[in-house]
């Protein structure tokens, strides 16, 4: 028996493999886990749009918050094993293809690879908080601190301005097509009612155009960082979200903003519920 015809089972496999309940299962944890995420930093944000400077609108800050809760430690475990559930759909993703029409392109193969070391991280700074180490730090800090190391570099301040530049386009990428409600394709519209359409679209709408903004203000600071040559410059999401407060609308922006990521967070359970995976 020759090696490709070995192959054709172990590959039939892996693809069940897959698209198994398992990995279904993985993506709906982890879908409900960002959303958990979401809802409180625009609760934090809020709070810092009405007065309350204490707290990081952050993932940080948002650990810290669920740490405070009773069975604190079983959330925060909860909410890592969840984000690992997310990385490995994507992965899953990457290796086998998307659900729907074309998931097997190239382009979003790629994309999901790229989600899925993005959730992998995140997956493992929330597990290591969980362990009682303080590996979550302040976002603000570390946006600093990695665009010091790569202003460091040959031709840094061009990775910096491309990084900021990129950013600024994922932003925009994301408004877009939340706007233009794109998630539809991945839902199961036929088995929503009326109310569950409604609520996904004002939630998903609403919020991932207010993440989009928040990614661009991120990228324009990183950019920021790369013309003047100042670590300085670039912000975390921390510091972009206070920078809102900062403009002639006062904190009415900033609520707005907050209120929107809140509602990307709500978005995200219904994605956990409703989305084809």
């Amino acid at each position: 028996m020759n090696t490709r015809t070995l192959s054709v089972p172990w590959r039939a496999r892996a693809r069940g493999a897959a698209n198994s309940s398992a990995v279904g299962i993985a993506a709906r944890w982890g879908l409900a886990a960002r959303g958990v995420l979401y809802v409180l930093v625009g609760l934090i944000a809020l709070r810092i749009a009405f007065g309350d400077s204490g707290g990081q609108a952050d993932r940080g800050g948002a650990l810290a918050v669920l740490s405070a809760q009773p069975l604190g430690s079983v959330l925060l475990w909860a909410l890592g094993v969840g984000l690992v559930g997310m990385a490995v759909w994507r992965l899953s993703e990457a290796l086998f293809g998307a659900a729907g029409e074309g998931g097997h392109k190239t382009r979003k193969r790629l994309a999901s690879a790229a989600r899925c070391v993005f959730y992998a991280f995140v997956a493992y700074s929330v597990l290591t908080f969980a362990a009682g180490e303080s590996g979550s730090g302040s976002g603000d800090q570390q946006s600093k601190d990695v665009t010091a190391r790569a202003l460091d570099l040959t031709g840094g301040r061009w990775l910096v301005g491309l990084a900021g530049a990129g950013i600024v386009v994922a932003g925009v990428w994301i408004a877009g097509r939340a706007a233009l409600r794109k998630y539809h394709k991945h839902l199961k519209l036929g088995a929503m009612s009326r109310k569950e359409r409604r609520f996904t679209d004002v939630t998903g709408v609403v919020g991932g155009v207010a993440r989009g903004v928040v990614f661009v203000v991120v990228g324009v600071f990183v950019t920021r960082a790369a013309l003047t040559y100042e670590p300085n410059e670039a912000k975390g999401l921390d510091d972009a979200l206070r920078s809102f407060a900062e403009m002639p609308t006062g904190p009415w922006l900033l609520a707005l903003v907050a209120a929107g990521l809140a509602f990307f967070g709500l978005f995200s359970f219904a994605m956990a519920r409703w989305r084809r995976v």
